[in-house]
């Protein structure tokens, strides 16, 4: 299907030529682009209403900044669509998110016009302030850098990190707060109460806007009328508003709120403040989802809703004539649910992933014992570690790209201290469209070296119930992680008893000769697969499906390693330091000479596609491990062959 862009959108192949055309044609613009947005992500899918909500802000921009010499920051950049297509890469857009195609956020490498790579929030405000200072460390007085952040984005501490330390650093920046009161679920906390009695103040905006539109009618000097400005606008504040205080408090200069949506608007007032020099933060009010009637009612419905058919929002899902295995994230949802309707001291953590980890079941149904604390991981481990300090058992659920950002904490708050939080992991391994900044890489190893660590991964959906069973026992006094995919499992019928797991313990899949492979997690689906293809070859292979990282089951090691000659480990994670690491470690400890190849996500970084695309590419697919079992037996492989014939 050919899509085509507006009449205007057309000529546009860079900011430059968006800065020729006439500031009463850029509501046409804007118009043409959502249009264009709305036509693409409808067809080949990604991220929807948040780019949708910046659509004026984006032409604004770059219709006023010099970029790509003038730096944008755009934080998270699931709203950085309508930037991509603004600065050459309108006719390739089609690719966003694809295996080999655009990237789904703003990487450098792809582009001059992304001046940072992200994927993950709140890093903007800290980027731009560093760029801010070399340009006027290098005497590049004219550079200008912006940063475009969320409201949602905003609650993690080192977006505030970035405003302490800007708000001293005497730099020209610019800090574009977009406030649509979303993150990916609807925010929460005191910061979004703060924002909303800004946003809400009739007193405080009206006297404002007629302040900002006698100053622009007086006929003295631009510095003379910046100054009674400052001052004017210091006391309007001081006597309509108690709420405005925060931004000026750390010497931001605070101008707004204004409408978003106003591209005339936006782009008087950023004209304007391209020339006040120093720091400073325009507040500016947006709907997300903004022109697209659905989206802008369900708000987390359309934040990636997939394909779907643009004129009666009708999102396209796959249609089977069997029932399918649930995703792991439903699995955990509806667990924890059964298993704290019988522990009472069971509580449920999650930083702003509600829908995305699926505690959201169990906010809806006991809202006193499942908290969402916004994007802060870091406090989310923190407030996890406290409440099990008083006898709690608290499943903390991130993902496992986030939990990077609270690497300090498990270490010092939990695992130090010996507390049994519980982490369950999500989107561990290869997640797929959203590329390396989500990619669960790297939580075996870095959770593996941690002592006092449990490391887990359930093949399939009754391990995971086992496992979350396990780790909520009064005997389990140790932190405990459970790592689990995202997407379907492989059991339909996956409400299974739930029984208790000796920790450290794997199970003895299958028998088999002469080479045997052990996996960790779901991947050990992709080799039991492998194993029944490789009966055509001839062959037997042995399969453990070994259940814990850490410990290991030094039993079932033992087994493996004085009965087989050659070994595969396959895991959903780094080779580097990940389970296979662990066998090997385990090998030279016990004097074992075996030999064994290790498949998982290799030594670099992973781009984006599908998670089959992803898998073969890696090298650890079902048709990947066949291929690695055929080349270690090949001798073996010749010999029946030769035999057969």
């Amino acid at each position: 299907m050919e899509i085509t862009p507006g009449a205007l959108l057309q000529t546009i192949n860079s900011p430059a030529d968006l800065k020729q055309l006439p500031r009463e044609k850029l509501h046409q613009v804007c118009d043409e682009l959502r249009q264009y947005i709305i036509d693409v992500v409808s067809v080949h899918g990604g991220h929807f209403a948040a780019s949708l909500g910046v659509v004026e802000l984006t032409v604004a921009l770059h219709y006023i900044f010099n970029t790509p010499y003038d730096q944008l920051v755009w934080d998270v950049g699931h709203q950085a669509y309508g930037h991509k297509i603004l600065t050459g890469r309108r006719d390739n857009f089609i690719t966003n998110r694809k295996y080999n195609g655009l990237s789904g956020f703003p990487k450098r490498s792809e582009s001059e016009y992304d001046a940072f790579g992200v994927g993950h929030s709140s890093t903007s405000i800290s980027a731009a302030l560093g760029m801010a200072m070399a340009a006027k460390y290098k005497g590049e007085t004219d550079r200008k850098c912006v940063a475009i952040i969320g409201d949602g984005a905003m609650t993690a501490g080192l977006a505030f990190e970035g405003l302490n330390h800007a708000g001293v650093a005497d730099t020209d920046l610019l800090i574009v707060l977009n406030d649509n009161c979303m993150s990916i679920d609807p925010n929460v906390g005191a910061l979004k109460e703060y924002l909303t009695d800004i946003t809400t103040s009739p007193t405080y905006n009206k006297i404002k806007d007629d302040v900002w539109n006698l100053l622009g009618k007086l006929p003295v000097g631009k510095n003379f009328s910046r100054a009674m400005a400052h001052k004017l606008t210091e006391g309007l504040k001081g006597m309509v508003s108690n709420y405005a205080n925060l931004f000026e408090s750390l010497k931001l200069r605070y101008f707004g709120p204004i409408d978003g949506h106003n591209v005339t608007k936006l782009v008087d007032t950023l004209k304007d403040l391209r020339e006040i020099p120093g720091p400073k933060l325009l507040h500016i009010i947006t709907v997300k989802g903004k022109g697209y009637a659905l989206a802008e009612k369900d708000q987390t419905k359309w934040h990636a809703p997939g394909l779907f058919d643009k004129i009666t929002g009708e999102i396209q899902k796959k249609k089977f004539d069997l029932p399918q295995p649930p995703k792991y994230q439903d699995v955990f949802g509806y667990t924890i649910i059964e298993l704290a309707e019988k522990n009472e001291k069971i509580f449920g953590i999650t930083p702003a992933m509600p829908s995305g980890s699926s505690l959201k079941f169990m906010m809806e149904k006991m809202p006193h014992r499942a908290f969402d604390v916004g994007i802060a991981e870091q406090h989310a481990v923190t407030l996890s570690a406290g409440m099990a300090t008083q006898g709690m058992k608290v499943f903390c659920n991130i993902y496992s790209s986030f939990m990077q950002r609270a690497y300090d904490q498990v270490i010092h708050d939990v695992a130090i201290q010996k507390l049994p939080v519980i982490f369950c992991l999500d989107r561990a391994g290869l997640v797929g469209d959203d590329g390396p900044t989500h990619h669960g890489a790297y939580d075996i190893a870095y959770m593996r070296c941690i002592p006092n660590m449990i490391v887990s991964a359930p093949m399939n959906e009754s391990e995971l119930r086992n496992l979350m069973y396990t780790a909520q026992l009064e005997t389990t006094c140790h932190p405990f992680v459970i790592r689990y995919p995202r997407g379907e499992g492989v059991m339909p019928e996956w409400r299974t008893e739930m029984k208790e797991i000796r920790i450290g313990t794997g199970r003895k899949l299958k028998e088999g000769q002469d080479i045997a492979i052990l996996s960790f997690g779901h991947p050990g689906n992709f080799a039991a697969s492998a194993i029944r293809d490789l009966k055509n070859d001839g062959l037997n292979v042995g399969h453990y499906d070994m259940r814990f990282a850490k410990p290991l089951d030094e039993e079932l090691l033992h087994d493996a390693l004085s009965k087989y000659e050659k070994i595969i480990t396959v895991e959903d994670g780094t080779v580097v330091g990940g389970f296979g690491s662990a066998v090997l470690e385990f090998m030279n400890q016990h004097g074992y000479k075996n030999e064994l190849k290790i498949l998982g996500i290799p030594d670099r970084v992973v781009e984006h596609g599908i998670p089959k695309e992803l898998h073969r590419e890696c090298g650890y697919d079902a048709e990947a491990i066949r291929q690695a079992v055929l080349k270690m037996m090949r001798d073996k492989v010749n010999t029946t062959t030769a035999i057969l014939q």
